[in-house]
C-alpha cells in the first residue's frame, strides 16, 4: 500500500511519521546496515548553484529533489560539505530517474564529484522511468569532512533526490515510499514527532491568491492566523514561478484582493516578480504568521473534525504541528480534505446528472457517461530575439511529443490532460510531457533562418494545474448555476467572467496533444454568484475550502476557477473563520445561523 492509499483508507488519519514508527509498520522497514554510511539529501545542500528545489511531487516520489532546469544550458553545480563517519571505500547509490528513456542519450545526465573527483558513473541514465536508486560504483574517502558536488551535463532537467554512501557492499537502500521516509528520517537523525506545536485560531494551507485572501481577511478581524505555502513564494499560479495573471473581478473584496492580485501583464511575463513583491509586502504588513516552504504532510482527526496539521519544512526536514479549531484548504488539489476523508469528486459528471451539455459541442461539455477527464496542466514559456546567433542543442527525445510543431512562446493553451493520467498522481509525468513539447517545438523553430538569434529565456518548471480534486459541500455548484445567473441567499462571491472549460485539441483531431481549446458560455444576466454552502465540507465539520477545490461539478468549475474569483472565496472563508471563533461554531452553522453577518463582513450587506 502506498502512502496516498494508506491515508485515503485510514478512517482516523494520524501523523504519517508517527504511524511509520509503530510496530505495525515493522515489516515495511528495511534492516539498517551497521556499516559506516552517510545519507545526503539534496534539498539540504548548502549551495544549490543553478539547481532548482522541486517540491511538487513529494507525495508521489518520496522527497524534495534538485532539478537542473537550464533550458538546454548546463546549470551551475550544487555543492555541499559533509562529514564521513570514517575513512574507507564507500559504495555510492544515487536516487534519480531517467525522465525520458529511449533510444537517445538521456536528456538529464549529471555527475557526482567527491572532493573534486568525479565518480565514473553518469547519473539520470538508467532504463527505469520511475524514481530509483542508481548504483554509482565505489568512492575512496579519507574520512572526516569532504565536499560533494552535483555537476549538470545538459541543462535539460536532470534530477537528484539523495545520495547514499555505505561500506556495506551488499546493502541496497529502500525505494518503497513508507520504508523510504522512515529510512531517511532515521539516517538523518530526525524525530518522527513534530519539533514544535503551534496553536492558531485558523490554519490556512495553500498560499495562492485564495489562501492569501483568506489569511488577510481573518487577520483583519483579530484572528491569530497561520498561512502555509509549500514553495518559497506566495501567489500560486499568479507567482513568478508560474506567471498566470489574475482574471475575474474583485466583487466586494477589492480592498483585500487589490493587495495581492497582479497587473494584466501577458501570461509568462517577468512582470510577475513585481507582483510577488507587492503581495509579500502586503502580507508583511499584517500579523499573519507566514510559513513559506512548508509542505502539509499529514493530519490528525478527532471523529469528524481535524485536530491538527503537520507540515514539513523544505530544506530542513523539520516537522511542525499546527492546531486550530478551523482549517481552510487552499491547496488546489484538496489535500487536506482528502487526508481528512472529505467527500470529493474527480473527473467529468455524466451530462444527465446536472444537465450540463449544450450546443453543437455536445460531449466536449459533458460525456454521456462519467469519466476521469479533467482540464489540464499548463507550462508556459518565453523567448527573446537577440542580435547574434544562439545555438540550441539537438533534442531527439522531445520530437515524439512535439512532432513538427513550430512556435516561439507558450501561453495558457499549452496544456496537457489525458484520460490515462491523473493530474495529481502522475503530475511529474504530465509536467515532463510539457517540457518535451516545449523543447521540441523551440528546436523546430530554431531551424528557420529568421530565428537564428532567438533564445529560450524562460520555461516554467512549477506546473500550473487547472483541475483535480473537488471537495464536496452542501451545494455542488454547476454550469446551470452560472449560466442561469442563479441567485443564492448565502451568496458570498460574485463573478462576471464567461464560463470556459478547456479540452485538448486532440479531441478534435489535432496531432499535438499538448495544446488546448476553450468552450465559452456567457451567464444569462452577465453575472453569477457562488453560495457559502459550496465553500465548506459536507462531512468534515471544521474544514472550509477556497480555490479550485471548492464544491462544484467539472463544468461548474469552468468560470469560478480563475484567481480573482478564488480570491473572493478565500476572503469569504477567512471572514467565516472569524464567526466560527466568535460563536464557537462550525462553518455549516455559520451558514445556517449567521449568514447575514458573514455577508456583511464580506461587503454584501450594509
Amino acid at each position: 500500500m502506498n502512502r496516498r492509499d494508506f491515508l485515503q483508507n485510514t478512517a482516523v488519519t494520524a501523523s504519517v511519521l508517527a504511524l511509520l514508527g509503530r510496530n505495525a509498520w515493522a515489516a515495511d522497514v528495511p534492516a539498517m546496515t551497521t556499516a559506516p554510511s552517510l545519507l545526503v539529501e539534496t534539498e539540504m545542500f548548502q549551495d544549490k548553484g543553478g539547481w532548482k528545489v522541486d517540491p511538487q511531487f513529494m507525495d508521489q516520489m518520496g522527497g524534495v529533489f534538485l532539478l537542473a532546469h537550464g533550458m538546454g544550458k548546463p546549470v551551475e553545480s550544487a555543492k555541499t560539505n559533509v562529514t564521513f563517519p570514517e575513512a574507507g571505500t564507500y559504495y555510492l547509490w544515487v536516487r534519480t530517474k531517467n525522465w525520458c528513456p529511449g533510444e537517445w542519450e538521456a536528456p538529464g545526465r549529471f555527475r557526482v564529484l567527491v572532493d573534486g573527483v568525479a565518480v565514473e558513473t553518469e547519473f539520470g541514465t538508467g532504463s527505469k522511468k520511475d524514481w530509483h536508486w542508481q548504483r554509482g560504483g565505489t568512492v575512496k574517502v579519507k574520512g572526516g569532512k569532504a565536499s560533494i558536488e552535483l555537476q549538470d551535463l545538459t541543462g535539460f532537467d536532470g534530477r537528484c533526490d539523495s545520495l547514499f554512501f555505505t561500506q556495506d557492499a551488499n546493502y541496497q537502500p529502500p525505494n518503497q515510499l513508507e520504508s523510504l521516509w522512515l529510512w531517511k528520517s532515521k539516517l538523518a537523525g530526525r524525530s518522527h514527532d513534530p519539533s514544535e506545536t503551534l496553536t492558531f485560531d485558523v490554519v490556512i494551507i495553500g498560499g495562492g491568491i485564495a489562501g492569501c485572501g483568506a489569511a488577510i481577511a481573518a487577520e483583519s478581524q483579530g484572528l491569530k492566523v497561520a498561512l502555509l505555502q509549500d514553495r518559497p513564494v506566495f501567489g500560486g499560479n499568479a507567482s513568478s514561478e508560474i506567471r498566470v495573471h489574475t482574471e475575474g473581478i474583485h466583487g466586494h473584496a477589492t480592498g483585500i484582493l487589490g493587495q495581492i492580485d497582479t497587473k494584466h501583464w501577458p501570461n509568462g511575463s517577468d512582470e510577475a516578480h513585481g507582483d510577488d513583491d507587492k503581495r509579500q509586502a502586503s502580507l508583511n504588513k499584517t500579523g499573519v504568521a507566514q510559513f513559506a516552504s512548508h509542505r502539509a504532510w499529514s493530519l490528525q482527526k478527532d471523529r469528524n473534525r481535524i485536530a491538527s496539521i503537520d507540515a514539513r519544512e523544505t530544506g530542513t526536514g523539520v516537522i511542525r504541528r499546527f492546531i486550530a479549531p478551523t482549517f481552510i484548504d487552499c491547496t488546489g488539489d484538496g489535500w487536506i480534505g482528502f487526508w481528512a476523508g472529505a467527500e470529493y469528486r474527480y473527473g467529468r459528471e455524466a451530462a444527465s446528472e446536472f444537465g450540463e451539455s449544450w450546443d453543437k459541442y455536445g460531449e466536449l461539455w459533458s460525456p454521456k457517461e462519467a469519466d476521469n477527464r479533467v482540464m489540464g496542466t499548463s507550462v508556459m514559456w518565453n523567448t527573446a530575439m537577440g542580435k547574434t546567433r544562439v545555438e540550441f542543442p539537438a533534442v531527439p527525445w522531445a520530437a515524439p511529443v512535439s512532432k513538427d510543431h513550430m512556435e516561439t512562446r507558450g501561453d495558457w493553451d499549452w496544456e496537457y490532460s489525458s484520460n490515462d493520467l491523473n493530474q495529481i498522481d502522475d503530475g511529474e509525468e504530465i509536467r515532463d510531457h510539457m517540457l518535451r513539447a516545449i523543447y521540441g517545438t523551440f528546436a523546430n523553430a530554431k531551424k528557420h533562418p529568421k530565428n537564428a538569434a532567438l533564445e529560450l529565456t524562460w520555461v516554467a518548471y512549477i506546473a500550473g494545474r487547472r483541475e483535480s480534486r473537488r471537495l464536496m459541500g452542501d451545494h455542488i455548484y454547476t454550469m446551470s448555476d452560472a449560466a442561469d445567473s442563479k441567485e443564492f441567499a448565502d451568496a458570498v462571491v460574485t463573478e462576471k467572467r464567461d464560463v470556459d472549460v478547456h479540452f485538448q485539441n486532440k479531441e478534435k483531431g489535432s496531432p499535438y496533444d499538448f495544446r488546448s481549446t476553450a468552450l465559452y458560455r456567457k451567464p444569462a444576466n452577465k453575472v453569477y454568484y457562488i453560495p457559502f454552502r459550496s465553500l465548506y465540507s459536507r462531512n468534515v465539520e471544521n474544514l472550509m475550502m477556497a480555490g479550485r477545490c471548492f464544491s462544484c461539478s467539472h463544468i461548474g468549475l469552468g468560470g469560478p476557477r480563475v484567481q480573482n474569483t478564488t480570491g473572493q472565496m478565500g476572503v469569504a472563508t477567512g471572514f467565516a473563520a472569524v464567526l466560527c471563533k466568535k460563536y464557537q461554531t462550525t462553518p455549516k452553522r455559520v451558514g445556517e445561523s449567521h449568514i447575514a453577518e458573514l455577508r456583511k463582513l464580506a461587503g454584501y450587506e450594509a
